[in-house]
């Protein structure tokens, strides 16, 4: 059957639907960057407390400011933004509809729909998923003031490129209206995302109205918040999987059978009580994300990089790889673990654990490709804060190295067994360029400011880093990954 609001009374047996009347909705969030992730998680989230009766004035509206994002746009509103979930559970897999999501904003390159709706005072939280890399950071992680796209908003405020220009615009509708400011919400895989959020929005403001600044970072509020659930891409079996299930959606998500969402308690226009199905609010959400963030996220940058050049597909097929699992055991436990705190209820090397288990779950297909993607935000985001704490303690950082040289290696742009690896990073023409370069010259690649900062300086990273990009080069992925084993 066709996924649509039509049909929505009548799905196929086994497969779970809202129990709600979506015509008994209406719009509190918008949301920016309307991807897989997004689907899974905080629509999931609001899709499941809509079905105990609550939070009906929450619905989400789907936004975005890339063209690109308008055939998103077309596909969800062809099946009245209803989404089929998959979870692959490798005791089964199971499929639910939700139906959270009631809109999809039209994209214009002037943003203009995106501030009238953001504007309207039923708006209370203007939530993001843009990715680690779009927050427009410099390499130490302060706000890049000098990137085109921010020099266009600053001088252009009414007309915006970036969607935070365009949640500036809105509050500044809403702040002459009386509205009152909406909640800014980063779902991003960032350490204290709401608060880079708050960097970009009001650092990106003061540029054109320090006024108007002034009044969001008083009265706006940017929760941080750790999102974790492994959502892969969709592409023609996540389709066809749909289709075993009987619906014909144009826009499935599969899932892994576990999500966690802990959230700051920082709502300045009110929120949906998302604690009632799971989520967590903590005054302590900074324990929780370092522990996701330099775990999980620095795991799969540990476990894809090699995979890409092993020719292994999958990150489940990584962890099946004695040496590729090996490698993420011992960083894990040896030179991660020792900088993660512990959270209630879960040690760091509890943690190791359970990460081993969810990336090793046969079920998802999650490419190593897609994991190893955009490595100049993923590895100077997750695994290179580790690399500054290590060196200041002193304890121990080869592992961490070794994956370095293993990136450098990766963008040269072929795998041990000679085929290409296609450009998978928004720069990676610079990236292959210099990594070609440090086949004679390994310095130039840890020189590389935009994503190494001063690390490159350090002459104990320095050492080990040439010392394992030798060792790649003369010997291969496979015997440095032994080597590492060994010592």
């Amino acid at each position: 059957m066709k996924l649509t609001l039509e049909n929505i009374a009548n799905l196929p047996d086994g497969v779970r639907g809202p129990r709600y009347e979506r015509d008994e909705l209406s719009a509190g969030i918008v949301h920016i960057g309307l991807g897989n992730f997004h689907r899974a998680h905080q629509a999931w989230y609001l899709h499941r407390l809509m079905d105990q009766g609550l939070a009906q004035d929450w619905a989400i509206l789907g936004a975005g400011v890339r063209a690109g994002d308008a055939a998103q746009r077309d596909r969800l509103l062809d099946q009245d933004c209803f989404t089929t979930l998959i979870e692959l559970d490798p005791k089964g897999k199971s499929a639910e509809v939700i139906g959270s999501m009631i809109g999809f904003i039209n994209v214009a390159d002037d943003n203009g729909p995106l501030i009238a709706h953001m504007s309207e005072a039923a708006i209370r939280i203007v939530a993001l998923t843009v990715t680690e890399g779009g927050y427009y950071l410099s390499p130490e992680g302060g706000f890049d003031a000098d990137h085109d796209d921010i020099k266009h908003d600053a001088e252009n405020p009414e007309i915006p490129r970036t969607a935070f220009g365009a949640m500036i615009a809105a509050l500044k509708a809403r702040r002459e209206s009386g509205a009152g400011p909406f909640t800014c919400q980063s779902c991003d895989n960032l350490q204290a995302n709401g608060d880079i959020l708050r960097q970009t929005v009001v650092g990106l403001a003061t540029l054109s109205d320090p006024d108007l600044a002034a009044w969001i970072n008083d009265n706006a509020t940017f929760p941080n918040a750790m999102v974790d659930c492994i959502v892969p891409a969709t592409g023609p079996a996540e389709l066809k999987l749909a289709r075993e299930f009987g619906i014909e959606d144009n826009a499935p998500v599969t899932h892994e059978n576990f999500r966690q969402w802990v959230i700051e308690d920082k709502f300045c226009a009110g929120r949906p009580d998302w604690d009632k199905v799971g989520a967590t609010f903590t005054d302590d959400v900074h324990a929780f994300e370092a522990m996701k963030l330099r775990q999980l996220n620095a795991g799969h940058q540990i476990i894809a990089t090699p995979g890409e050049l092993l020719s292994v597909p999958t990150i489940a097929g990584t962890m099946a790889h004695p040496l590729i699992k090996g490698l993420f055991r011992k960083v894990e436990i040896e030179e991660i673990a020792p900088h993660v705190h512990t959270v209630p209820d879960m040690t760091a090397l509890e943690y190791v654990d359970l990460i081993d288990d969810r990336f090793s779950n046969p079920e998802i297909y999650d490419t190593t490709r897609r994991v190893a993607f955009d490595g100049s935000s993923r590895h100077s985001g997750f695994l290179h804060p580790i690399l500054r704490d290590a060196l200041a303690a002193g304890t121990a950082i080869d592992g961490l190295v070794l994956v370095e040289a293993l990136w450098a290696r990766m963008c040269e742009g072929t795998r041990e067994d000679g085929s290409l690896i296609e450009p998978n990073d928004p720069f990676w023409d610079a990236l292959n360029a210099t990594a070609l370069k440090a086949k004679n010259n390994p310095q130039a690649w840890i020189d590389q400011e935009q994503a190494y900062g001063d690390l490159g300086a350090n002459p104990r990273f320095a050492e080990s880093f040439a010392k394992w990009h030798g060792l790649i080069q003369s010997d291969g992925t496979e015997a440095a990954l032994q080597a590492y084993l060994d010592s």
